[in-house]
């Protein structure tokens, strides 16, 4: 029995859920800016207790890998993200919980095997693509300031 397109059309929009783009949006900029403002709020704290600024640009994100890997290790990152959707995923943070919930996943099959071969099964191109790209952009530089 074949079913026409537009038949077709009316049952999935039947069984598909409303969408909510706009309230999907205003999560997604509230969250991240969030994650902003404490990495703003970092900044501050560490120019307060001393740090020179070159260190304050190298443990502000450090510390929000941490605590995005420690908020993913306690299950708490995924049902912040389920509701912030891209607000999580777009800043650092989501980097840290694409290596890390791999890596919980599979860490049952071991050391090895598990934890270390799953962890950069999501990022792993992400940190290869960066990488090849990084080096063809110096090149290309490196040429360009020759002539």
């Amino acid at each position: 029995m074949k079913t026409k397109k537009e038949e077709y059309s009316k049952l999935v929009k039947k069984a598909s859920p409303p969408s909510t783009k706009i309230k999907d949006f205003i999560w997604a900029f509230m969250v991240g800016g969030l994650i902003c403002v404490i990495g703003e709020l970092l900044f501050e704290l560490y120019l307060y207790l001393g740090l020179f600024e070159k260190q304050v640009k190298m443990a502000v994100p450090v510390t929000l890998i941490f605590i995005a890997a420690l908020l993913t290790g306690l299950k708490i990152f995924d049902k912040i993200a389920k509701h912030a959707g891209a607000g999580t995923l777009v800043p650092i943070t989501g980097f840290a919980n694409a290596v890390v919930s791999p890596a919980i996943e599979f860490k049952k099959e071991g050391w090895v095997l598990g934890l270390g071969a799953k962890m950069f099964t999501i990022a792993g191109p992400v940190i290869v693509y960066g990488t090849v790209a990084s080096v063809i952009y110096g090149i290309v530089y490196y040429v360009t300031k020759l002539f």
